[in-house]
């Protein structure tokens, strides 16, 4: 088993920034493609950003586009999420994944979630 713990959530105002993190154990980091989802009110649960498993190349929503930021510390067994210019529309619970096969459609494991406001 894969552990995924999500941290970094909180209150943000329109405009300002967070900076999630997802500290994995149980397994080894770096055999996953990682990723991140998020899931508001009401709606279904969405892609965010994805990370290869060396950190090499990254894959984005278009909502992420130019605004968030995934990157990965192997040697810390972390994946992050910095998002900037945030807007309402981004207030979700943020979940992190991992997948081994890369299949992030179907990911293996999920972390817990952490929730994300941000306030006009």
């Amino acid at each position: 088993q894969l552990q995924l713990v999500e941290s970094g959530g909180g209150l943000v105002q329109a405009g300002g920034s967070l900076r999630l993190s997802c500290a994995a154990s149980g397994r080894t980091f770096s055999d996953y493609v990682m990723g991140w989802f998020r899931q508001a009110p009401g709606k279904e649960r969405e892609f965010v950003s994805g990370i290869r498993k060396g950190g090499g190349s990254t894959f984005n929503a278009d909502s992420a586009k130019g605004r968030f930021t995934i990157s990965r510390d192997n040697a810390k067994n972390t994946v992050y999420l910095q998002m900037d210019s945030l807007n309402s529309e981004d207030t979700a619970v943020y979940y992190c994944a991992a997948s081994r096969t890369g299949l992030l459609s179907k990911p293996d494991y999920w972390g817990q979630g952490t929730q994300v406001t941000v306030s006009s």
